[in-house]
């Protein structure tokens, strides 16, 4: 039987100290000294898990057949005329309690020897004329249903990250690994509070894995679908957006 994880945190002295100034940085810190002072792992229910998992499965399967059966040929004839390269971009992820697994994705860029350790950044010359319409609309994103399927993933959790970027930020930001305690999703709390996308300072990620752990702390069936409405109708408005601008 697995024992469940628990944080284990010295007992601290409170001591005097002067009071944080008000800003961004100052908030996040302070949300790390409550984590460590109050912080506990919520172990959900067998009931959540089983639910959650039976969602992931109805709702994978779903997708792939009525979904994927026809964007696929269109998507993958559409890479093919545009670069060199497979279809199909396969990465090495964290997952669930640190394993490392292959997360899919419909290829966005050309092939290059840097993809499994610098990220995608606004205006990367890598990214070929069909992968920026990919990206825009989350379509590249969409091969992953095949990962929920396996259970690699599910449907709502923590965003995995490439293991380079696991390595790096977890010797740096307090509690990083926490967020390995849920199965990686295609969303996430953090993804619907709009940190998404390229990580471009320190306080980003720091946000984002505020939210991983709020995730950790209420999750809940409700709580997925609710994040599972919000992102869809997010990914509405920004294709309708795009397709304004133009």
């Amino acid at each position: 039987m697995e024992h469940p994880f628990v944080v284990k945190i010295p007992q601290i002295q409170p001591t005097r100290r002067q009071a944080a100034p008000q800003s961004d940085v100052a908030d996040i810190r302070e949300m790390f000294r409550e984590i460590n002072h109050r912080y506990m792992v919520y172990q959900p229910s067998a009931y959540y898990a089983a639910v959650k998992r039976g969602m992931d499965i109805f709702v994978s399967m779903t997708f792939i057949l009525l979904v994927m059966s026809w964007v696929y040929p269109i998507v993958a004839l559409l890479i093919k005329l545009t670069s060199k390269g497979p279809v199909f971009f396969i990465q090495k992820r964290t997952g669930y309690k640190g394993v490392e697994f292959d997360c899919f994705k419909f290829r966005t860029m050309y092939v290059n020897a840097d993809s499994d350790t610098k990220q995608a950044t606004n205006g990367d010359k890598r990214i070929t004329p069909i992968g920026k319409i990919l990206r825009k609309t989350h379509l590249d994103e969409i091969p992953q249903f095949f990962n929920v399927l396996l259970g690699d993933m599910t449907i709502v959790g923590p965003r995995p990250h490439m293991l380079y970027h696991t390595r790096y930020y977890s010797q740096f930001i307090p509690y990083y690994n926490l967020r390995h305690e849920a199965v990686p999703g295609i969303t996430g709390m953090a993804q619907v509070k709009g940190f998404k996308g390229e990580i471009t300072a320190e306080r980003e990620l720091r946000k984002r894995i505020q939210w991983d752990i709020y995730y950790l702390k209420n999750r809940s069936i409700w709580l997925d679908i609710n994040i599972i409405f919000t992102t869809f109708a997010q990914v509405v408005s920004e294709a309708f957006n795009s397709i304004l601008k133009k």
